[in-house]
């Protein structure tokens, strides 16, 4: 990283920026609270709700003291180390011997000792489960795909085992709109299959859509492996865990459908449709596959599968920096149109590029200009969406796309959302504080 002083590299120095863009107001900004009805699983019980769940899978397949590799991935799943201790836990009851292995094809700078750390990052190491932890990027090669000829691969430990779990939380994918999404499939597909599977699938995606070729290719899995059943979870708008439970070989995609309509319906989002400017604190691996969820945000990295439907429109995205669990991979930089200097501070670049060259997405390593300063970032924002007036540009502060339930909103949002039986004003509007670096004061909405 050069000196923040050197326009040409590295961090543009603020007073560049304000040069540029001139005088400008800011808005005000409120705090505004979407007011959600949720009844998720007590914290309390997900352990044994987990442990009873892996009686729905098809246990009599597995021999007497069989091993069971039980597939674990890299996405901030709440609750995840308890859930995955719960399985655990129930196939010992049984008279099995589990293992953990990691399920996130490319993640972890694609070695076997990044994926062991991603999996410790979220609390999933051997102490917390109560099993072994077997993480290889070595896979086997299960059979090929009838029309395209395209290799299906499986990791070489699970591949070896008497039986498999996946378990991985149903809901709406970044890259893509089927009758099944992010979830267990998926991670059968891509997760199992390392970095090799993962490469293999989204080259294939190119000019086969991810929508027939995840169904597809984990037929085949569930036809060529002893997969016993999956572990599905799927969360409420505060990812709180709202549905724990065990998903059995028959039925396996239908199932998986039925529970992505429940994860689409209770989903967070941004509670407006159009914005001039999206601040987000942070992105990050463990919050979405691709740093930012798409469904949210409404760009896409991916580039040939269309745009989310229903998604926003939003005219400029300003990211401040990248959660710890990242381990550096910022997947979601060319979603951005600006990021603070701090963000690109920890991202390990390298990382992000073999997860892009993995999903076929170069574009979503892309490095958008890079800002000194939150206030730099900031108006850079709101300067580059056209003539709207200070009290009615639309702005949206969020801590990151997972967590929805609070946000600042411009002084127009706020006055927006009185009307709206779904929405609460927190806090009225306020002039925007910087402190004498140009940072935010305020800290991220979710704090308040």
């Amino acid at each position: 990283m050069t000196e923040s002083g050197d326009p040409t590299v590295g961090p543009i120095p603020e007073e560049t920026v304000l040069d540029a863009c001139g005088d400008r107001t800011l808005p005000k900004m409120g705090i505004v609270e979407q007011l959600w009805e949720t009844d998720p699983i007590p914290t309390d019980e997900i352990e044994s709700v987990a442990a009873d769940a892996v009686g729905d899978l098809a246990l009599d397949e597995i021999p007497d003291g069989g091993e069971v590799a039980v597939g674990a991935g890299s996405r901030g799943i709440t609750n995840l180390p308890a859930i995955v201790r719960g399985v655990v836990g129930g196939l010992q009851s049984r008279g099995y011997e589990p293992f953990v292995f990691p399920a996130m094809g490319s993640h972890g700078g694609a070695t076997a000792e990044g994926q062991r750390e991603k999996l410790d990052a979220l609390g999933v190491n051997e102490e917390s489960v109560g099993c072994e932890i077997r993480a290889t990027m070595e896979v086997t090669e299960i059979g090929r795909t009838p029309e395209r000829n395209v290799a299906v691969v499986a990791d070489a430990n699970a591949a070896a085992a008497d039986a498999i779990v996946p378990v991985n939380r149903v809901k709406p994918h970044t890259d893509f709109d089927g009758h099944v999404e992010s979830g267990l499939s998926k991670m059968i597909v891509i997760g199992m299959g390392k970095q090799r599977g993962a490469k293999f699938a989204h080259e294939g995606a190119v000019n086969w859509s991810f929508r027939e070729m995840i169904p597809q290719i984990a037929s085949l899995h569930l036809e060529n492996l002893p997969i016993v059943g999956g572990i599905a979870i799927v969360e409420d708008q505060h990812d709180d865990t709202a549905i724990l439970e065990g998903v059995p070989p028959s039925g396996f995609l239908k199932r998986e459908a039925e529970l992505l309509e429940i994860a689409y319906d209770i989903m967070p989002t941004l509670p407006f449709d159009d914005l001039d400017l999206l601040v987000v604190d942070q992105m990050g691996k463990d919050i979405s596959g691709s740093g930012m969820d798409t469904n949210v945000i409404g760009r896409r990295g991916y580039g040939f599968e269309g745009e989310p439907t229903d998604a926003p429109s939003i005219k400029r995205i300003f990211v401040r920096s990248l959660t710890a669990p990242s381990h550096g991979n910022a997947t979601a930089l060319g979603m951005a149109d600006f990021v603070h200097r701090d963000l690109i501070a920890d991202t390990q670049l390298y990382k992000a590029v073999i997860n892009t060259l993995t999903a076929s997405t170069p574009r979503g390593a892309r490095v958008p200009p890079i800002m000194e300063t939150d206030r730099a970032g900031f108006v850079a924002g709101i300067s580059t969406v056209g003539i709207v007036d200070t009290d009615d540009l639309r702005v949206v502060r969020v801590t990151d796309t997972m967590r929805l339930e609070r946000l600042y909103a411009s002084a127009a949002l706020v006055e927006e959302a009185r009307d709206r039986d779904d929405l609460r004003v927190v806090r009225e509007p306020e002039p925007v504080a910087f402190d004498d670096e140009g940072q935010f004061v305020a800290p991220s909405p979710d704090l308040h």
